[in-house]
């Protein structure tokens, strides 16, 4: 969203050359590839571990490091192996979403219109929200140190990503919408 959101303000002539039904479908299949890359080695890797007596996994899903946490082998090969691979699997899209908005922000301050400049926000506002809000917790959750924090943060964090942000995602989406905006208005009144 965040590469059709540049060409939709950087780049408005080429928009519908580039972003044809095609090249739609071939950026829906490279992000599920690149997602499904990784299922296998973490598959593979859970299976190889021996575990013990308990098979209760502290947490609200079924979560790849607490269910480590159950394995009575040594886990620390698994977790290098999959911190390694999911650096890149997080990391590309990241820098394709921080590329695009810088590129994005740059063009907006070159409009002089304050409307034009407000249309141009409004338009990668929703999206940049839900980004900000997805990569914001997945990077407190697994970034910051697990000593540092509790195990209820660990788990309510898991939650924002898991749950609140798929959640919220199409109530973002519709505040552009004015027959939203007009129902918000009817309940605040």
């Amino acid at each position: 969203m965040s590469y059709d959101r540049y060409l939709a303000i950087c780049n408005p002539l080429c928009y519908f050359s580039i972003m044809s039904h095609t090249f739609c479908v071939k950026l829906i299949l490279m992000s599920w590839l690149l997602a499904l890359s990784l299922t296998p080695v973490t598959v593979i890797t859970a299976a190889t571990q021996e575990f013990c007596n308990q098979n209760t996994i502290n947490h609200f899903f079924c979560d790849y490091f607490p269910l480590l946490e159950l394995s009575c082998s040594d886990t620390s090969l698994a977790r290098i192996l999959i911190i390694t691979l999911s650096f890149p699997m997080l990391l590309i899209p990241f820098m394709v979403i921080t590329g695009s908005y810088i590129c994005i922000a740059h063009e907006i301050l070159k409009i002089t219109s304050n409307i034009g400049r407000q249309k141009a926000f409004s338009t990668c506002s929703s999206h940049l929200a839900v980004v900000s809000i997805f990569y914001g917790s997945l990077i407190v959750t697994y970034v910051v140190p697990t000593r540092n924090q509790s195990q209820t943060i660990g788990k309510l964090l898991s939650l924002l990503y898991t749950v609140v942000t798929p959640f919220i995602n199409p109530i973002i989406y519709s505040l552009r919408s004015t027959d939203m905006k007009k129902a918000i208005g009817n309940i605040i009144q």
